[in-house]
């Protein structure tokens, strides 16, 4: 028996996102040291926005990295243990990695922007798009996948739970697989709010300078496990965890699979470290045994504190 951490991606900011950890001091000096990093004040953002700001890629992908580190750091000023084992959603990787001594804050905060300037460079505004499927189980969403193409690009990026699955790439693409989608009986089949294809081939360009950056950074071996999304392994070698990165960027997330794999490793709990509880909400749909919780202020942290064994 034993518990995990899973870090949120882009999609769980929100204006006001901190509000419940305003009065813990290391969260405060955490969004300090990210802010002055990155020359921006990242607890502004989070806290008033405006949402056009927190929702471009280059200060979404700092904003979350930086809430999901500083909920970390105070779950261990509490005294609380490492985790068995940690992963994070898309973006949120990078927050476990952190959370795991593998990046330093300091090195992955530049890295992000860069991540997410390469991801926007890849595919020209309004080229892409990512659609939510619900409804339809994994292998009918290959098969709307293989209709739709028509020799575009259009994948399965998120695996996100049963019956709950992302698609993305070239916008054509991916409306012509909605309504493919609809005549399989999906039950909701829409576009996403977002300006980047992400998890897909078209990602591959983005991928190459990610390649380059990270040649340039300091990892570490983690402290504890971190089950990677694009084939669900951990690694305690510094150059398979650049390439996993790397290949992240363009493989599916494969979410599912890592909620499962934990489970089979004797995990019976899983606290979502940073904002929102949209994690918590697929990690039941996987495995309704599994116990979650969602440290989205200080009274959750200190009940998980007494809870995660």
């Amino acid at each position: 028996m034993s518990f995990a951490f899973v870090f949120p991606g882009q999609g769980s900011q929100s204006v006001g996102m901190m509000n419940g950890f305003a009065d813990i001091a290391v969260v405060k000096q955490t969004f300090i040291e990210a802010s002055d990093v990155l020359k921006l004040d990242l607890w502004q953002l989070a806290q008033a926005g405006p949402a056009e700001l927190q929702n471009q890629t280059v200060n979404t992908q700092p904003l979350m990295l930086t809430a999901g580190v500083a909920v970390y750091r105070a779950w261990k000023n509490l005294g609380g243990a490492d985790p068995a084992y940690a992963a994070g959603h898309s973006l949120g990787e990078y927050s476990a990695l952190v959370a795991a001594g593998a990046l330093s804050l300091q090195d992955a905060l530049p890295l992000v922007v860069a991540r997410a300037e390469a991801m926007q460079h890849a595919v020209p505004e309004g080229q892409g798009a990512m659609a939510a499927i619900v409804g339809l189980e994994d292998d009918a969403i290959a098969a709307v996948c293989g209709e739709a193409a028509q020799g575009q690009v259009l994948e399965a990026v998120n695996l996100n739970c049963p019956g709950q699955v992302v698609i993305a790439g070239n916008k054509a693409a991916v409306e012509r697989g909605l309504e493919v989608a609809k005549a399989k009986g999906a039950k909701i089949a829409k576009i996403l709010a977002v300006s980047v294809p992400s998890h897909c081939a078209l990602m591959k360009p983005a991928a190459e300078k990610l390649a380059l950056l990270l040649t340039q950074i300091k990892i570490n071996p983690p402290a504890f496990p971190v089950l990677h999304n694009a084939d669900v392994k951990s690694y305690g070698d510094v150059n398979a965890i650049r390439e996993v990165l790397v290949k992240q960027l363009y493989s599916p997330v494969r979410w599912s699979d890592i909620i499962r794999v934990m489970a089979q490793h004797k995990v019976t709990q899983i606290a979502e470290c940073g904002p929102g509880k949209v994690l918590a909400g697929l990690n039941k749909r996987i495995d309704n045994n599994l116990q979650s919780f969602a440290l989205t202020d200080a009274a959750a942290l200190d009940n998980a504190k007494s809870e995660l064994k």
